[in-house]
């Protein structure tokens, strides 16, 4: 019986983040289309709906720890479902992300991405969502303010083990900007796929910043040993211990 309730509590609170998606959208695109502040007021209400509607339509409370960056940098984030965007983008002043081109084409989502400055990159063409990235870099597509990259590239459960790719590496070397790199355990309660939400606190850590003129491997190699060590502490302070191989 518990779980049938929290199974329907969660798929309440899924509908109504979706309603607030498009009433939220709907509402403020005109402004967004004019303004990149309409824009990003239209995310950050959804963020925020999302944030203060979790804990008493699902009982999941969010916590974010560390200090959020303020100033241009790069952060690589640890991405294991939709929670971790919506968390981490609530607390950054000038926040956007390194898309799915296909993204670009969702109504309202697509449009509120590339106002905000995100940049849209082909999934699946690695050689070519690098040149794309490092491109707009150059050329300026990307506004000031925190770029968001996922360097495993997609959401990873809990546990799993999934390479970091080479793209934030040519990132941090062309933006030569610091890199904040941020964990979460947030995939324990928010599954990848499923309706069911779990009840507890989800959090999301903002770790100390690598500073910029690293090399490559250097760089990538400090990120994912920081990443998961936090990540998999965050992961066992809420009960979970991945099996050992």
């Amino acid at each position: 019986m518990a779980y049938a309730i929290q199974w329907t509590r969660s798929l309440v609170f899924i509908i109504a983040v979706y309603l607030s998606i498009a009433v939220v959208g709907l509402v403020l695109f005109p402004w967004a289309l004019v303004s990149r502040k309409g824009a990003r007021t239209g995310c950050m209400s959804v963020c925020h709906f999302v944030r203060w509607a979790a804990p008493w339509m699902i009982g999941l409370k969010t916590e974010i720890r560390g200090t959020p960056p303020d100033y241009e940098c790069l952060v690589a984030s640890k991405h294991q479902s939709f929670l971790d965007v919506f968390m981490v983008f609530s607390v950054m002043p000038a926040g956007k992300f390194i898309m799915k081109r296909i993204l670009m084409y969702s109504p309202i989502v697509g449009q509120y991405g590339l106002r905000i400055g995100c940049i849209p990159v082909d999934r699946g063409k690695r050689g070519a969502a690098i040149r794309q990235m490092v491109e707009a870099v150059r050329n300026g597509a990307a506004t000031p303010g925190q770029l968001i990259i996922y360097p495993q590239g997609t959401r990873i459960a809990p546990g799993v083990k999934a390479p970091y790719k080479i793209g934030t590496a040519v990132l941090y070397e062309q933006l030569k900007q610091p890199c904040v790199p941020v964990a979460t355990n947030v995939g324990l309660f928010w599954p990848k796929r499923g309706i069911y939400r779990h009840q507890g606190t989800a959090v999301v850590e903002f770790l100390e910043p690598i500073p910029a003129g690293l090399a490559r491997d250097v760089f990538l190699t400090q990120l994912e040993t920081r990443i998961e060590a936090a990540s998999n502490k965050l992961n066992e302070e809420a009960g979970f211990h991945a099996a050992q191989n």
